[in-house]
Protein backbone atom coordinates (compact mmCIF):
# COMPACT_ATOMS: atom_id res chain seq x y z
CA UNK A 1 0.00 0.00 0.00
CA UNK A 2 2.82 2.42 0.80
CA UNK A 3 4.20 2.07 -2.73
CA UNK A 4 0.85 3.23 -4.10
CA UNK A 5 0.96 6.24 -1.76
CA UNK A 6 4.47 6.99 -2.99
CA UNK A 7 3.20 7.09 -6.57
CA UNK A 8 0.24 9.31 -5.60
CA UNK A 9 2.29 11.83 -3.60
CA UNK A 10 2.59 14.33 -6.44
CA UNK A 11 -1.17 14.43 -7.02
CA UNK A 12 -2.13 14.42 -3.36
CA UNK A 13 0.44 16.87 -1.99
CA UNK A 14 1.29 18.97 -5.02
CA UNK A 15 4.70 19.29 -6.62
CA UNK A 16 6.04 21.64 -3.93
CA UNK A 17 5.60 19.02 -1.19
CA UNK A 18 5.83 15.76 -3.12
CA UNK A 19 9.53 15.11 -2.43
CA UNK A 20 9.09 15.54 1.32
CA UNK A 21 5.95 13.40 1.32
CA UNK A 22 7.69 10.61 -0.58
CA UNK A 23 10.66 10.61 1.80
CA UNK A 24 8.28 10.48 4.77
CA UNK A 25 6.40 7.57 3.19
CA UNK A 26 9.67 5.68 2.72
CA UNK A 27 10.56 6.34 6.38
CA UNK A 28 7.15 5.25 7.64
CA UNK A 29 7.39 2.06 5.57
CA UNK A 30 10.85 1.33 7.01
CA UNK A 31 11.93 0.55 3.46
CA UNK A 32 15.10 -1.54 3.41
CA UNK A 33 17.73 -1.61 0.66
CA UNK A 34 15.78 -4.19 -1.36
CA UNK A 35 12.53 -2.21 -1.24
CA UNK A 36 14.38 1.01 -2.08
CA UNK A 37 16.02 -0.69 -5.05
CA UNK A 38 12.67 -1.98 -6.30
CA UNK A 39 11.03 1.45 -5.97
CA UNK A 40 14.01 3.14 -7.59
CA UNK A 41 14.20 0.77 -10.55
CA UNK A 42 10.44 0.78 -11.19
CA UNK A 43 9.73 4.38 -10.24
CA UNK A 44 9.45 7.68 -12.01
CA UNK A 45 12.26 10.22 -11.84
CA UNK A 46 10.46 11.90 -8.92
CA UNK A 47 10.20 8.61 -7.03
CA UNK A 48 13.85 7.87 -7.75
CA UNK A 49 14.84 11.26 -6.40
CA UNK A 50 12.92 10.56 -3.19
CA UNK A 51 14.73 7.23 -2.77
CA UNK A 52 18.08 8.98 -3.19
CA UNK A 53 17.14 11.60 -0.59
CA UNK A 54 16.06 8.87 1.85
CA UNK A 55 19.23 6.75 1.55
CA UNK A 56 21.27 8.30 4.38
CA UNK A 57 18.37 7.71 6.78
CA UNK A 58 17.25 4.26 5.67
CA UNK A 59 20.54 2.60 4.66
CA UNK A 60 23.07 4.37 6.90
CA UNK A 61 25.44 1.51 7.68
CA UNK A 62 26.81 0.26 4.42
CA UNK A 63 27.11 0.49 0.68
CA UNK A 64 24.12 -1.78 -0.11
CA UNK A 65 22.37 1.02 -2.01
CA UNK A 66 25.46 2.34 -3.79
CA UNK A 67 24.27 0.89 -7.15
CA UNK A 68 21.33 3.31 -6.99
CA UNK A 69 23.68 6.28 -6.55
CA UNK A 70 25.87 5.02 -9.38
CA UNK A 71 22.84 4.63 -11.65
CA UNK A 72 21.67 8.17 -10.92
CA UNK A 73 25.15 9.50 -11.68
CA UNK A 74 25.01 7.84 -15.12
CA UNK A 75 21.80 9.67 -16.06
CA UNK A 76 21.44 13.00 -17.77
CA UNK A 77 18.69 14.03 -15.35
CA UNK A 78 20.36 16.78 -13.35
CA UNK A 79 17.77 16.45 -10.58
CA UNK A 80 18.83 12.83 -10.05
CA UNK A 81 22.52 13.72 -10.20
CA UNK A 82 22.03 16.39 -7.55
CA UNK A 83 20.00 14.06 -5.30
CA UNK A 84 22.56 11.26 -5.71
CA UNK A 85 25.35 13.37 -4.23
CA UNK A 86 23.90 13.67 -0.75
CA UNK A 87 25.32 12.35 2.53
CA UNK A 88 25.01 8.70 1.51
CA UNK A 89 27.29 9.22 -1.51
CA UNK A 90 29.70 11.29 0.58
CA UNK A 91 30.12 8.31 2.91
CA UNK A 92 30.19 5.48 0.39
CA UNK A 93 31.47 6.57 -3.03
CA UNK A 94 35.14 5.75 -3.47
CA UNK A 95 37.50 8.61 -4.34
CA UNK A 96 37.59 7.82 -8.08
CA UNK A 97 33.79 7.71 -8.49
CA UNK A 98 33.35 10.78 -6.29
CA UNK A 99 35.80 12.82 -8.37
CA UNK A 100 33.98 11.87 -11.56
CA UNK A 101 30.67 12.84 -9.93
CA UNK A 102 32.08 16.29 -9.16
CA UNK A 103 33.16 16.63 -12.79
CA UNK A 104 29.72 15.46 -13.96
CA UNK A 105 28.21 18.30 -11.93
CA UNK A 106 30.50 20.78 -13.65
CA UNK A 107 29.66 19.34 -17.11
CA UNK A 108 25.91 19.34 -16.54
CA UNK A 109 25.54 22.57 -14.58
CA UNK A 110 24.55 20.96 -11.27
CA UNK A 111 25.63 23.36 -8.55
CA UNK A 112 28.31 21.94 -6.29
CA UNK A 113 26.31 23.07 -3.28
CA UNK A 114 24.43 19.79 -3.82
CA UNK A 115 27.59 17.74 -3.16
CA UNK A 116 27.54 16.70 0.49
CA UNK A 117 30.82 16.95 2.37
CA UNK A 118 32.51 18.66 -0.58
CA UNK A 119 34.89 20.69 1.58
CA UNK A 120 36.28 17.66 3.42
CA UNK A 121 36.50 15.32 0.42
CA UNK A 122 38.11 17.90 -1.89
CA UNK A 123 40.60 19.20 0.66
CA UNK A 124 44.14 18.40 -0.45
CA UNK A 125 42.98 16.09 -3.27
CA UNK A 126 45.76 16.45 -5.85
CA UNK A 127 44.09 14.13 -8.37
CA UNK A 128 40.88 16.16 -8.27
CA UNK A 129 42.96 19.32 -8.72
CA UNK A 130 44.58 17.80 -11.82
CA UNK A 131 41.20 16.79 -13.24
CA UNK A 132 39.74 20.23 -12.58
CA UNK A 133 42.75 21.90 -14.20
CA UNK A 134 42.37 19.70 -17.29
CA UNK A 135 38.66 20.51 -17.49
CA UNK A 136 39.32 24.25 -17.16
CA UNK A 137 42.01 24.08 -19.87
CA UNK A 138 39.64 22.23 -22.24
CA UNK A 139 36.86 24.77 -21.66
CA UNK A 140 39.23 27.69 -22.18
CA UNK A 141 40.71 26.17 -25.35
CA UNK A 142 37.19 25.73 -26.74
CA UNK A 143 36.32 29.35 -25.95
CA UNK A 144 33.79 28.32 -23.30
CA UNK A 145 33.48 29.83 -19.86
CA UNK A 146 34.88 27.95 -16.86
CA UNK A 147 32.16 27.36 -14.25
CA UNK A 148 32.61 29.45 -11.11
CA UNK A 149 32.15 26.31 -8.98
CA UNK A 150 35.31 24.87 -10.55
CA UNK A 151 37.41 27.69 -9.10
CA UNK A 152 35.82 27.20 -5.68
CA UNK A 153 36.59 23.46 -5.61
CA UNK A 154 40.06 24.00 -7.02
CA UNK A 155 40.77 26.32 -4.09
CA UNK A 156 39.60 23.58 -1.72
CA UNK A 157 42.02 21.08 -3.25
CA UNK A 158 44.88 23.42 -2.39
CA UNK A 159 44.02 23.26 1.30
CA UNK A 160 45.99 20.96 3.57
CA UNK A 161 44.46 17.50 4.00
CA UNK A 162 42.12 17.20 6.95
CA UNK A 163 42.90 14.79 9.73
CA UNK A 164 39.90 12.54 10.35
CA UNK A 165 38.53 12.67 13.87
CA UNK A 166 39.85 9.98 16.21
CA UNK A 167 37.81 6.80 15.91
CA UNK A 168 36.35 7.60 12.48
CA UNK A 169 35.64 4.47 10.48
CA UNK A 170 37.26 4.57 7.08
CA UNK A 171 35.11 2.65 4.54
CA UNK A 172 38.04 2.40 2.11
CA UNK A 173 40.48 0.66 4.44
CA UNK A 174 42.99 3.53 4.38
CA UNK A 175 43.78 6.35 6.73
CA UNK A 176 43.44 8.94 3.99
CA UNK A 177 40.15 10.93 3.88
CA UNK A 178 40.12 10.71 0.08
CA UNK A 179 40.43 6.93 -0.09
CA UNK A 180 43.98 6.91 -1.49
CA UNK A 181 46.30 4.08 -0.54
CA UNK A 182 49.49 5.08 1.29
Amino acid sequence: MWELRLAEAGRRCGPAHADAARVLILHAAHADADALSRVYLQGTADERRAVLHALPHLVPDGPAALPLVEDALRTNDTRLVAAALGPYAARHLDAHAWRHAVLKCLFTGVGLDHVADLDRRARGDDELARMLGDHAAERTAAGRPVPEDLHRVLALTESAPATPPHGTDDPHGTDDPHGKES
